[in-house]
């Protein structure tokens, strides 16, 4: 047929790409991964007469789950990431998000459906494989453009999803078990798209493009000889490409590899301590760390508070549509604030404290009104106040670093967020802490950014007055210079002015 050959002859110059295929593989599975209808109502299906949990269950003893696994998970999965070549971390992502609607469809009970948000816990650590991937796959100058495609194409997932779940409850009056196997699909295909992903040859720490320069392996005895027979400029140029077997071969591996590890774990700790020397990035980290904790809790715990106010077995819940709307609105602002001119390295932490005092005031917002509709509202304005920020955080980290240090940072930030949202968990839902209802979990997560804001509204107005001080210092300063020197004249003054 005229229209196949067509199409695998467009494929076959698609795979010669260098940069093209991988591309659009991610963009399907990151797709895919994301198009999770069910997602927006999970808290009512786990309520329902499918799970017939309690709200005490779902809140204290269900949910908390997935924030302990994630901590756990993230470091070792940070490591096995960079060491696997992340393909078989991608992998492994397709197959926890399998497991998980598995259990959401079959699975009955407070143990499996812990296990299950330990196993989503899981697959959720394992997503900076995603993005790591991109860099390992593709030349530099393309980072910038497939990074873009990749973001957005998950955003258009994720309101795909909401949007379609909110049509099929609304309109078609879908039960949510079917929107779990719509899910379940969803991901399957995601799984199936990773496999055809190319595995990299080089990773950021383990496996790096110069590994092979960077350690000395033992020459062997030709090698010598060879260099003493040839004493001159090739000598060196044969040794290094030498590839004949030595007789200690094993031993030079194994050392090759201690050496190997070691230099991963020093690189890894000399970059740590060069990100947070800055102290602009260290700003930048603390507000991303605080906020990523209470972003995720108010994410975690949202569902709980709507169907607090208004139980899904007695109304209809539009938890789809305002999912999609908070999506949109947050990818608005996030394009938006690219084309804003403004100096964020003077304005960015006042515009870290006047936000996040917006979010806590639309958490306060939402914790006292008892109508659903506000609180829908106040959700939307948080979550796109959240989504706008913290693409001003990335772009001002990532504009300041390598890929590299950029990945680590993203890692140590992600994993400062969780254990402190661990110790919040703990103390505050977990019903062996506290284990406090969900109106007062509210007023504390409102008080919680209240203090990030005030901590940034301080710093902020500091260093907006600091800078101003020192450009009136450097006036003043510059016109005594000119008026002291003595080839200076009115003219070159008034000029300056």
């Amino acid at each position: 047929m005229p229209w196949c050959c067509k199409f695998m002859g467009c494929w076959n110059k698609v795979q010669g790409t260098g940069w093209l295929y991988p591309t659009i593989l991610l963009c399907i599975f990151g797709f895919f991964s994301l198009m999770r209808p069910s997602e927006p109502f999970l808290v009512p299906y786990l309520a329902g007469p499918d799970k017939n949990l309690t709200t005490d269950q779902i809140t204290n003893k269900i949910l908390p789950i997935w924030t302990y696994s994630y901590l756990v998970m993230l470091f070792p999965v940070f490591l096995a990431t960079d060491y696997l070549r992340y393909k078989p971390i991608i992998i492994l992502q397709g197959i926890c998000f399998i497991i998980s609607w598995l259990l959401l469809l079959f699975a009955q009970g407070v143990l499996a459906m812990q296990f299950l948000e330990f196993v989503y816990g899981t697959g959720s650590a394992t997503e900076i494989a995603y993005y790591a991937y991109i860099y390992s796959v593709i030349s530099s100058e393309h980072y910038q453009k497939v990074t873009s495609y990749c973001r957005s194409i998950t955003l258009v997932g994720y309101t795909v999803a909401s949007v379609l779940a909110q049509v099929l409850v609304s309109v078609g009056n879908v039960s949510y078990y079917y929107l779990n196997a719509i899910s379940l699909a969803s991901v399957s295909v995601a799984f199936l798209t990773s496999l055809l992903l190319p595995m990299p040859s080089r990773s950021m720490f383990f496996h790096r493009k110069d590994e092979a320069v960077k350690f000395d392996v033992p020459p062997s005895v030709e090698d010598l000889n060879a260099e003493s027979e040839s004493p001159g400029p090739q000598s060196n140029v044969h040794r290094k490409t030498s590839s004949q077997p030595s007789v200690a071969s094993d031993e030079s591996v194994s050392q090759y590899k201690d050496k190997g590890l070691l230099k991963v774990l020093l690189q890894l700790w000399s970059d740590f301590k060069e990100c947070y020397s800055s102290p602009q990035l260290l700003t930048w980290s603390i507000w991303w760390a605080l906020a990523t904790c209470g972003y995720n809790q108010i994410v975690n715990y949202i569902q709980v508070l709507w169907d607090h106010i208004e139980p899904s077995e007695n109304a209809m819940v539009y938890n789809g549509g305002v999912e999609a709307a908070g999506a949109l609105l947050g990818a608005a602002t996030s394009f938006a604030v690219g084309y804003v001119k403004l100096d964020w390295e003077v304005w960015g932490e006042l515009a870290l404290g006047i936000f996040s005092a917006v979010n806590s005031a639309a958490l306060y917002t939402m914790d006292q009104v008892d109508n659903i509709w506000v609180c829908y509202a106040m959700y939307v304005v948080f979550k796109a106040s959240y989504v706008l920020l913290i693409t001003i955080a990335t772009f001002q980290i990532a504009s300041n670093m390598s890929m590299e240090r950029y990945a680590l940072l993203f890692g140590i930030n992600t994993f400062i967020a969780l254990a402190l949202q661990t110790i919040l968990t703990v103390i505050v839902v977990d019903s062996r802490g506290l284990g406090l209802d969900i109106i007062t979990q509210f007023l504390i997560y409102g008080s919680y950014f209240a203090v990030i804001a005030g901590m940034f509204l301080i710093r902020g107005i500091c260093v907006i007055v600091q800078n101003k001080c020192k450009r009136k210092r450097q006036i003043t300063s510059e016109i005594t210079e000119e008026t002291a020197s003595p080839s200076g004249n009115e003219t070159d003054i008034s000029e300056r002015f």
